[in-house]
Formats: C-alpha cells, sequence, structure tokens
C-alpha cells in the first residue's frame, strides 16, 4: 500500500463540513473518498488535517489515504477532479512514507477570516465572506486581536459541543489587516477548539463596534464560560488555509483560493 498526501481546496457552502457524518449528510470528506474509491477501484479512507465546520472553507487541507492501485499522479488528478463536484478540487498530490498522518504530524494549523465592511452587501461574494454594515473601530479591533496571541485556556471562546479533552491552546499570531473594505483575520495556533475561530471573530466585532473595550478580552479569558463571549460569527467569511509539518516531509506551503485572500499581512 502506498500513501498519498493531497492538497484540497473546496467551498464549502453546500457541505455539513469536512468530516463524514450520518447518512444523509452531505460532508467533504464523504464526497472525496467516493470519488477516489472510483479511481483506485477499492474503498478509500481519507484523513484530513484538520476538521471545519458546516459552510466553512478550504484552500489547502492537507489529507492522507492509502491505496495499492497503480496509478500515475497524474492519473490520481485528472481522474479524480473530472468527477468531483465544481465546489471541490485536489491541487496537489505527493507519496509519502508511512509514518506520515495528515491529522496526528501537524504541528500548527491556520486559518483565515474574510469580512466585508462596507453599506451594501456584495453579490459575487455571496457566502464567500462575512459582511458587516456596520461601522467599525479596525485600530480597537486589532489591538483586541494580539490579546489572543499566546497560550491561554480558550473554554470561553469554544462551542458547547467541542469534543477536545481540554481547551489550552498556544496561538502564534492573531493578526487583522485592512485592505480598503476588507478585513482579514489571519491565526494559526497549535490546535483549534469548535467554533474557536468565529467565536474569536464575534468578539472582535464587539470590540469594533465599541460593545465593550479591548480589556474586556481579558475577563472574558477568565471566566471560562462560553457565556461570557459575544456571537459565534458567520461560517461564510472562514478559511482553512493551511496545515504545518515537520520539514522532513517536505508538503506544499501554498496559499490557493482567491487572489483577495492571499493578501499579505
Amino acid at each position: 500500500m502506498q500513501r498519498y498526501a493531497v492538497g484540497i481546496e473546496f467551498c464549502g457552502t453546500n457541505y455539513r463540513g469536512w468530516q463524514t457524518q450520518q447518512a444523509g449528510v452531505v460532508s467533504v470528506q464523504e464526497t472525496l473518498e467516493t470519488i477516489l474509491s472510483k479511481v483506485a477501484n477499492h474503498r478509500v479512507d481519507l484523513h484530513g488535517a484538520g476538521r471545519t465546520d458546516a459552510g466553512v472553507h478550504a484552500t489547502n487541507m492537507v489529507a492522507h489515504f492509502d491505496s495499492d492501485a497503480e496509478r500515475t499522479d497524474r492519473g490520481w488528478l485528472m481522474g479524480c477532479n473530472s468527477q468531483l463536484p465544481s465546489d471541490i478540487s485536489i491541487q496537489w498530490i505527493k507519496r509519502m512514507d508511512d509514518d506520515f498522518h495528515a491529522r496526528f504530524k501537524a504541528t500548527a494549523r491556520r486559518y483565515r477570516y474574510v469580512i466585508y465592511n462596507a453599506p451594501a452587501r456584495p453579490a459575487l461574494l455571496h457566502k464567500q465572506v462575512t459582511h458587516i454594515y456596520h461601522s467599525l473601530d479596525i485600530l480597537k479591533m486589532q489591538q483586541a486581536a494580539k490579546k489572543f496571541e499566546g497560550t491561554h485556556n480558550f473554554e470561553s471562546f469554544r462551542a458547547a459541543a467541542c469534543q477536545s479533552n481540554q481547551p489550552v491552546r498556544t496561538v502564534s499570531h492573531c493578526t487583522l489587516t485592512q485592505h480598503g473594505a476588507f478585513l482579514i483575520l489571519d491565526i494559526q495556533a497549535d490546535g483549534f477548539l469548535h467554533h474557536m475561530v468565529r467565536n474569536i471573530v464575534g468578539c472582535l466585532l464587539e470590540v469594533g463596534q465599541a460593545k465593550y473595550d479591548v480589556e474586556h478580552i481579558d475577563a472574558i479569558f477568565a471566566a471560562q464560560d462560553r457565556k461570557a463571549a459575544g456571537v459565534t460569527a458567520p461560517a461564510d467569511g472562514l478559511y482553512f488555509i493551511q496545515a504545518y509539518y515537520p520539514t522532513q516531509f517536505d508538503l506544499p506551503q501554498i496559499m490557493l483560493g482567491p487572489q483577495w485572500l492571499n493578501w499579505p499581512n
């Protein structure tokens, strides 16, 4: 059996998240496994670097699978992409040793959240960004974003349904940049809790709307209670953009997706 790593781009609007769920619920993982199994001519189980919520997108979700089918890399790519729905695409494939695991070998994961701050809602970016028509204090939001860097107990920022054993995470960077009407939050951590990024964005938006001061973020952390934090931001603007691995695996570290998502910090 040969192990393969793949980089996957998908628009999550039509899916109930990455992970395969109960019968009748369409997921990205199950959709990919169905097509990979056809190309391989045997059942294929796909393991992703992380899980995404319903409606969340990805530009480079790393996953792996095993197969004894004799296919060239081009054969895998062309065979799968010709049969996948138009909102899912395998961008690259790489043959790996058996010790690679897309989830357990990942050392960090990175998301970007895109806000479109303008009076009128966008049409061409429907379900691709989160539209906020309120005037926002960007400087205070940027100051508040820095509060999330470092090692913290994120109990107040995870969903009640979160299955993680413990809520402590280390965030290496959390920065908010403005590009015209676009606000892009870039956040990287050793791991993320259920709804963690969306709950952080919800709090930043409340700071931007002057519902509370920047220092109130400290009180939310201290409460260790989901009820202390703000509303959960919509899934539309959230993108899984990278998973990071030890250098010996030599995986492509690329940011794909629309050009506006690739703007530098």
